[in-house]
C-alpha cells in the first residue's frame, strides 16, 4: 500500500471520528434542551421579573408577590403573582412554601396545584396564624424579612399584622409530571400487615425505643457493658 493511500485512509478515519463527535455533541445538546422544558408565561402585571432558578440543582423557582398585600391576624388572603403560565399537557405546576417564610414568620403558604389547562393569573393562598385580636391598636405591620414596615403613616392594625410587599419572594413553583389513574371498583382489597390502621397507628416511638421498653432496659445495660 502506497504512502498516499495510507494517508488518505488515515484522513478518512479522522473525518469519520470528527463526524461521530459532532453527532454526539448534537445529541447531548438536544437531550439537555429536552430536559429543560420550555414554559410560556404571560406577565399580567407591570415590573414582574421572569421566574428563574437560583441554583442549577434547585427543584423550585421563586414566585413573587405582584402587589402589596396586608394580612391581619387570622386572615387568609390570595396574593397575586402577576404571572399566567402555559403548562404542557401531562404536567402540573405545584405551589409550595418557602422555608424562610415558614420558619421565620407565622405566615403559612397553602399547597396548590395549577392544572395545565388553566390560563389565568396564578395566586398564592396565605394564612396569618397569629390569633385574632378584637381590639385593634396602632401598630406598624411587619414584613416577611422580620422588620417593621414603617411608612410614617401608622394605621389601625392588630399586633401581628404582616405586609407582603410587591416583589417579595413568597412561595416556590415546581413543574411535575401528572399520572392519571384508572379506578376499578372491587369487593375486597389486598391484605397488608398494616391493614386498616390509620392516623398514629405506627406510634411515635422508634423500634429501638420499643425494644428497650419491652426488655426492661436490658438493651441499654448490654450497651453499657460493651463500652
Amino acid at each position: 500500500m502506497s504512502y498516499r493511500m495510507i494517508h488518505a485512509a488515515r484522513r478518512l478515519m479522522c473525518d469519520k471520528f470528527s463526524i461521530l463527535c459532532t453527532i454526539a455533541e448534537l445529541n447531548a445538546k438536544q437531550t439537555k434542551e429536552d430536559e429543560e422544558m420550555r414554559i410560556r408565561i404571560k406577565k399580567v402585571r407591570d415590573d414582574i421579573p421572569t421566574p428563574g432558578y437560583a441554583y442549577t440543582s434547585d427543584a423550585g423557582y421563586d414566585l413573587i408577590a405582584g402587589e402589596d398585600v396586608i394580612i391581619q391576624p387570622g386572615e387568609t388572603v390570595k396574593i397575586p403573582t402577576g404571572l399566567a403560565f402555559e403548562i404542557a399537557e401531562g404536567y402540573e405546576m405545584q405551589v409550595r412554601p418557602r422555608s424562610g417564610v415558614t420558619s421565620k414568620t407565622p405566615l403559612r403558604i397553602a399547597l396548590g396545584t395549577i392544572d395545565a389547562s388553566y390560563r389565568g393569573e396564578v395566586s398564592v393562598i396565605c394564612d396569618n396564624t397569629v390569633a385574632k385580636n378584637d381590639s385593634p391598636q396602632i401598630y406598624f405591620p411587619k414584613i416577611i424579612g422580620g422588620c417593621t414596615y414603617d411608612n410614617s403613616r401608622p394605621n389601625e392594625f392588630q399586633e401581628g399584622t404582616y405586609i407582603i410587599r410587591k416583589g417579595d419572594r413568597i412561595a416556590q413553583g415546581i413543574i411535575a409530571p401528572v399520572v392519571h389513574a384508572k379506578f376499578e371498583v372491587v369487593d375486597e382489597l389486598d391484605e397488608t400487615t398494616r391493614g386498616t390502621g390509620g392516623f398514629g397507628s405506627s406510634g411515635v416511638k422508634t423500634s429501638y425505643d420499643k425494644a428497650v421498653s419491652q426488655n426492661g432496659g436490658a438493651l441499654e445495660r448490654l450497651a453499657k457493658e460493651g463500652e
